[in-house]
């Protein structure tokens, strides 16, 4: 029974192909690094502010 699914690291002709295969149209970056990054500034704002009102 064949396969379908063949992997790229199986010779070098298949990893060229796969290698040199242009990206999906429409395949956009990824924004959770983005969103993580301003959580973590509006929680410690949230903070500071909150320690120079008490302080």
């Amino acid at each position: 029974m064949a396969d379908p699914h063949r992997d790229p690291s199986g010779n070098t002709e298949a990893f060229r192909a796969f290698a040199q295969s242009p990206e999906p149209v429409g395949a956009s970056p990824s924004r959770l690094p983005l969103i993580v990054g301003i959580v973590v500034a509006v929680a410690v704002l949230v903070v500071l502010v909150g320690w120079l009102a008490l302080g």
